[in-house]
């Protein structure tokens, strides 16, 4: 069979956005060696719940610690989770992030194909020379086996982007454009390799929006996500004297002057502010709890919880933004104390990869 040539409206290659069918979720398991050690049996069983969750919508991956593996399975078999649909397998790797060193999964004519970016702890904050392996890892071990995996030669996480599927990518210029990615890249040179990448047409730069204690250079996946129907679901402070309150009002009027690739107004639908969020850590800095950060899987939306008066307000809002979707809750008070909440601890896997469609 001959593949005909990519078009503007045909790229070769396409990610999908998030609210298409998918064959699992990633997860990647903390342990005893990551910056979890001194909250693990609080964020332990946060993630076997988690499990338990996703695997009414998609299978779960776990890349588990090695040595670990059968007291994993022996939890989650104790929770009646079907274990047909978990598959473990043993990993190292330095943290939990999966959102942003797992792969990015493409589109293409000849099935689907598994983007493995670079992955340099955030510009160097953290160690992660474990975690850069991580995709490679469970390649070679057969995680993946409806797509193979292609090297990247430069530095992206997952987090950094939102695409709509049909041609509109969303982005933070703090984040992509800062040198401690791939110093060696204009602007113009990375927007050309997001377009070749992810097939995309248009991309939207968000210069203004920020969260205290975020260390990811303001991932866009912690501010505004792209929602079916042309929709944006943004974080809002309405408290104006929140530090917060005159970046993310910024934030708010860019979004607001944005069209899609084909020249399409958003509409745009706020969620609420969580408020001043504590580190139980001895130094009790400012938390980036943040509603924006869903995971959207197979008809369902699973939201950020923080034990907050905003919770319901926040389920309300992200029902608007998914009409016809079920919207269900997750508790990640635990999950923020280091810096990250659900998405960031996710990573979809489309369909085809496990499974033809």
């Amino acid at each position: 069979m001959v593949t005909p040539p990519a078009t503007a409206e045909t790229p070769a290659q396409r990610l999908p956005a998030e609210w298409e069918p998918q064959d699992a979720v990633l997860l990647t398991w903390p342990h005893a060696g990551t910056d979890w050690d001194w909250l693990l049996d609080d964020v332990l069983p946060l993630y076997e719940a988690l499990v338990t969750v996703i695997v009414d919508y998609a299978d779960v991956i776990l890349a588990v610690p090695e040595g670990e593996e059968d007291a994993i399975r022996a939890r989650l078999e104790a929770m009646t989770v079907p274990m047909e649909s978990v598959h473990l397998y043993p990993v190292p790797s330095n943290d939990t992030w999966a959102r942003d060193h797992g792969p990015l999964t493409v589109l293409t004519p000849d099935g689907p194909r598994l983007l493995d970016f670079g992955f340099n702890g955030w510009g160097g904050k953290f160690a992660a020379e474990l975690d850069n392996r991580i995709t490679g890892e469970l390649s070679d071990r057969g995680a993946f086996p409806g797509a193979e995996r292609a090297e990247q030669d430069w530095v992206l996480e997952g987090g950094s982007i939102e695409v709509d599927g049909q041609g509109t990518l969303l982005t933070t210029e703090v984040c992509l454009l800062n040198p401690n990615r791939n110093p060696g890249l204009s602007r113009e040179a990375i927007e050309a390799r997001l377009k070749a990448a992810f097939g995309v047409r248009k991309v939207n730069w968000l210069r203004h929006g920020h969260l205290e204690g975020d260390d990811t250079d303001s991932h866009i996946d912690t501010l505004a996500r792209l929602c079916p129907g042309n929709v944006i679901a943004y974080v809002q402070c309405d408290d104006p004297d929140d530090s917060h309150y005159a970046e993310l009002s910024a934030m708010e009027e860019e979004l607001k002057a944005m069209t899609n690739a084909d020249g399409e107004p958003y509409t745009l639908v706020p969620l609420p502010w969580p408020g001043v969020h504590l580190s139980e850590r001895e130094d009790g800095g400012r938390l980036p709890a943040t509603y924006a950060n869903f995971l959207i899987i197979n008809g369902a939306v699973l939201v950020p919880l923080y034990d907050c008066p905003s919770d319901d307000d926040a389920l309300e809002q992200v029902s608007q933004a998914f009409p016809g979707y079920e919207i269900l809750g997750i508790p990640c008070a635990t999950l923020i104390e280091q810096g990250g909440s659900l998405h960031c601890s996710t990573m979809q896997i489309p369909e085809g990869v496990l499974y033809a469609p």
